[in-house]
This record gives structure tokens, C-alpha cells and sequence, in this order.
């Protein structure tokens, strides 16, 4: 979707790196069509995709930044101030984020044969779409291509919860904290996947530079 030659100024190779993430295809542009059996990833594939999506640059500048709001709020107060409760506060974030990725794109999916990725529908009206995205919060597709619950999501979010408990120090337990934190973690994964879907059309009303426009005379869509 997004292509490293749509930008040529200075910073192109940021921008390339820093917009890729943004959807990653799954088959050829000219067999992604509705009723086409996409490709299944098998164990090592799930594997993959969680440790590309733990080590992108992505991951790492949205970790900085929320470590930096925690840092401003003193969020983990016992973490402290300065470089060294910056230093662990990121730490801190960037386990949030490995252990969410490994949750949700390797372990759950690979016990409940689960395809973790978000699909575009990418066709119809905005509110279609829209429902679309919100769906895949709670309905995702087995590797057969066939519908099931997003255990992935649920059970995947419930577990990084808990497990951040054991390096968070500061947070409050119990059930109500822990529901309140997996309902945000889940509202934000919708969001995410609404800016999936949306993307296309996004970047077109902005005029961005990198907006993944098929070049003159190419057949794909």
C-alpha cells in the first residue's frame, strides 16, 4: 500500500520505514478480490510476524512516545524522574508491546488456528466499512479462511494485562483496573484497525506524499 518511491524528498528513507506498517499485504494486488482464499500462515509465519512487528521502527517510536507522556504524568511512580525513569518507563512500554505481539500474533493464534491479521473490505459505503472494522474486534477467520471469535484479541490482551502486573509495579489489581485496562487496549486496537481501513482515503483528502497510487499504465488496482 504504501511505497518507498511515492517520496523523494530529504527524509524519504524515514518515510518509507516509518509508513510501511501501515497495511502489509498478504497476496498479489491482482487476487486480493472478495471470494479469494488468501494465503495461511503456518507456526513459523505467525513467529515471524510477531517479531516484525515487535522490532519495527514503528514499535519503537510509538514506545518513546508513550513513555514520554507516562514520564510527563509520572505514570509508575516508583520508576522515578530523569534519564533513569525515562530509561525504565520505556523499558516498561516496549514489554507492553513485545508481549502483546507474541500474545496475539503467535500464541493464541497458533492454539486456536487463528489468522491475527486485519483484512480491509476496502469496497462499499463508509458505514459498511466502518462496521467492518469494528467487527474484527470480536469475529477473525481460522486458516481455513472460515469465521470464528477473535480469541486472539480478548484472551491475548487479558494476558498482557496481567502480565504486565509482574513489571508495573505502580499499577492498581484487582478485576476492575485489569477490565478497565483490557477495554482501552481493545478500543485502541479498533482504532487501529478503523485507520487501516481508512487509510486510502486518509492520505488522498491530505495530498500525502506517500499515499501508494498505482504507477501510470499498471493494471493493479
Amino acid at each position: 500500500m504504501v511505497r518507498l518511491e511515492d517520496y523523494d524528498g530529504p527524509l524519504k528513507k524515514v518515510v518509507g520505514t516509518f509508513a510501511r506498517p501501515l497495511e502489509r499485504k498478504a497476496v498479489h494486488p491482482l487476487q486480493y478480490k472478495p471470494g479469494a482464499k488468501l494465503c495461511t500462515l503456518k507456526l513459523r509465519d505467525k513467529f515471524r510476524l510477531f517479531v516484525q512487528d515487535s522490532f519495527d521502527p514503528v514499535t519503537f517510536l510509538a514506545t518513546g512516545f508513550n513513555a514520554g507522556l507516562d514520564q510527563a504524568e509520572d505514570s509508575d511512580h516508583s520508576y522515578g524522574q530523569g534519564a533513569e525513569g525515562y530509561g525504565r518507563r520505556f523499558g516498561g512500554e516496549f514489554a507492553d508491546q513485545a508481549s502483546s505481539r507474541f500474545f496475539k500474533d503467535f500464541v493464541y493464534p497458533s492454539l486456536f488456528s487463528e489468522d491475527p491479521r486485519y483484512y480491509r473490505l476496502a469496497r462499499g459505503s463508509a458505514r459498511s466499512r466502518f462496521l467492518h472494522a469494528v467487527e474484527h474486534a470480536v469475529v477473525a477467520h481460522r486458516d481455513d479462511g472460515t469465521r470464528m471469535f477473535n480469541f486472539s484479541e480478548w484472551l491475548g490482551t487479558a494476558s498482557t494485562v496481567v502480565l504486565s502486573n509482574t513489571y508495573h509495579r505502580d499499577n492498581e489489581r484487582g478485576f476492575g483496573p485489569a477490565a478497565q485496562r483490557v477495554t482501552y487496549s481493545i478500543l485502541q486496537d479498533i482504532g487501529f484497525d478503523l485507520l487501516r481501513e481508512f487509510w486510502p482515503e486518509i492520505s488522498r483528502k491530505l495530498k500525502l506524499p506517500f499515499r501508494g497510487e498505482p504507477k501510470p499504465g499498471s493494471a493493479s488496482p
